[in-house]
């Protein structure tokens, strides 16, 4: 960690985190022309974003920034791993850390890493079912695509909406800040899936105005959400397939993805600050010896 990682880790400590992301939910979803494809040909330029893959690349048919950054791509561009037993990559991005959950740690960065049972809502049954599995975090930069997508298909069974801070989610304030993904706000979504126990938690940052489920809607329209916890006849019946969207971020943030142990292995040739497209094989299952 470097004195600059420090100090961009310390800046972010007294900031208003939750109205500096409210100012941006409704700066996002301008839609007066002249700001709005002014900011976004600005951003493109900026982060360098590949509007080929883009489903409509006139920037007149966005609404809104929002509606641009959240845009969906062409079906033939990120083609879903269509092997049986392949675990999708569920997002656009780049691989921050991966590996096993040991001793109930996730592995954040050098010299820091985090409580499982306090990134899954501080619920001891889920902290038992990942314990010993496996994890992936995955870092979404505003070039990045923002769909989320679903790497095996599986029914959904639990959400814990977790509020917190909304510090960075970026490179530097990562490897500075401790225990950062189990401090921010997070929709944690358990799914019931063939091969065991799946987390897809979705972790909000500064700046993004809104994680998004395509079951519940947009969590950002409300400022200052309490810790919410549903499971079973509270959860409305959703099942997707591998690759069917199952959320959004209104601007760039983490996925940390779960695996329970014994099911499945990471590919041997994914590894940390590798960049990854969403629908592309990042892991497999493990073949029952039955």
């Amino acid at each position: 960690m470097s004195l600059r990682d420090r100090l961009t880790a310390l800046i972010q400590y007294p900031l208003p985190h939750h109205l500096l992301s409210r100012l941006m939910f409704w700066v996002t979803r301008c839609r007066w022309r002249p700001f709005k494809i002014a900011f976004t040909r600005f951003i493109i330029k900026r982060f360098d974003i590949d509007m080929s893959v883009a489903a409509e690349q006139d920037l007149d048919s966005y609404q809104h920034f929002n509606e641009f950054f959240t845009r969906p791509l062409k079906p033939e561009a990120r083609p879903i791993a269509s092997e049986a037993d392949t675990i999708a990559c569920p997002v656009d991005g780049t691989v921050s850390q991966l590996g096993a959950i040991e001793d109930g740690r996730v592995y954040q960065a050098k010299g820091h890493d985090y409580s499982l049972k306090t990134l899954l809502g501080g619920l001891d049954h889920l902290q038992e079912r990942f314990a010993g599995g496996q994890f992936a975090t995955i870092y979404l930069s505003p070039r990045d695509y923002h769909r989320i997508h679903m790497p095996l298909a599986g029914t959904l069974s639990e959400t814990v909406y977790v509020p917190g801070r909304l510090f960075s989610v970026n490179p530097a304030t990562t490897r500075a800040i401790p225990g950062l993904f189990a401090r921010n706000e997070r929709m944690v979504t358990i799914f019931e899936t063939e091969h065991g126990p799946m987390a897809v938690i979705l972790v909000g940052a500064i700046f993004v105005a809104g994680i998004e489920t395509v079951w519940s809607g947009n969590y950002g329209e409300q400022t200052f959400r309490p810790f919410e916890h549903f499971i079973g006849k509270n959860l409305p019946q959703v099942s997707l397939e591998k690759g069917d969207e199952m959320g959004r971020f209104n601007m760039g943030s983490t996925v940390v993805l779960l695996f329970g142990p014994g099911h499945m292995n990471w590919n041997k040739s994914l590894q940390a600050d590798q960049t990854v497209n969403m629908g592309q094989s990042i892991g497999s299952i493990k073949q029952s010896l039955d």
